[in-house]
């Protein structure tokens, strides 16, 4: 995928949020839900207006974000090579951002018959999923990927890391998707856990594989 044509989805998907939100305001209460707990309930709000647009005007600027960096990587030649990746990676996390964004909105209109862990965790899952593809067509660079000392002082070690890192984010997807038909607080460990454990799995791989190659 190209970068324009990224752009050009991800400023329609922000401004169908902003619109959908002007367009749903007198519907929705002063006061809206902002944050659900381990078992489903609603434990905090926030004012309308902050509700309606800050998440899209935050999405927006993950978005500037992501546009920025592959340009300012001393590496950056290495992310030309998996950009059309990374820029449908940046269409799947502002589309899952805006999602989440919309089920607030239907909460705050009196849909509230569905658990938010049940909705979340599944698009989520399939997120994860796809940054295990995507890592195992990530080229060593400073901002996007596994990044610890090791991968980054080594192609070799970088590429191994990732191959597994692949591995394990797919796995944990494929786990959090499952955790989504449970909820609750059974759905939220099925994401950290597997999350956390490869996390830390590769930090240590990574640095085993270092310490491999400078011995060899």
């Amino acid at each position: 995928m190209s970068t324009k044509t990224t752009s050009l989805i991800v400023l329609s998907l922000i401004a169908l949020a902003v619109v959908a939100g002007a367009v749903l305001w007198n519907q929705l209460p002063d006061q809206m839900a902002a944050h659900w707990n381990a078992n489903d309930e609603v434990d905090d709000y926030m004012p309308k207006f902050k509700a309606v647009f800050l998440m899209p005007f935050v999405t927006l600027g993950m978005f500037a974000l992501f546009l920025a960096l592959p340009n300012i990587d001393p590496l950056k030649a290495n992310i030309a090579q998996f950009r059309g990746v990374f820029n449908l990676f940046i269409v799947l996390i502002v589309a899952f951002m805006l999602y989440i964004h919309g089920l607030t909105l239907a909460w705050g209109l009196g849909y509230q018959s569905f658990r938010m862990s049940a909705a979340m965790l599944p698009s989520m899952g399939v997120l994860f999923v796809f940054i295990g593809y995507m890592l195992r067509q990530a080229k060593r660079n400073f901002f996007i990927g596994i990044r610890t000392p090791w991968t980054l002082s080594s192609d070799t070690v970088w590429e191994k890391t990732h191959q597994l890192g692949s591995v394990l984010f797919i796995a944990s997807g494929i786990l959090s998707i499952i955790g989504g038909f449970f909820g609750g607080l059974t759905a939220i460990l099925m994401l950290l856990v597997p999350l956390l454990g490869s996390t830390l799995a590769l930090v240590v791989y990574s640095y085993v594989l270092y310490r491999n190659e400078a011995k060899a």
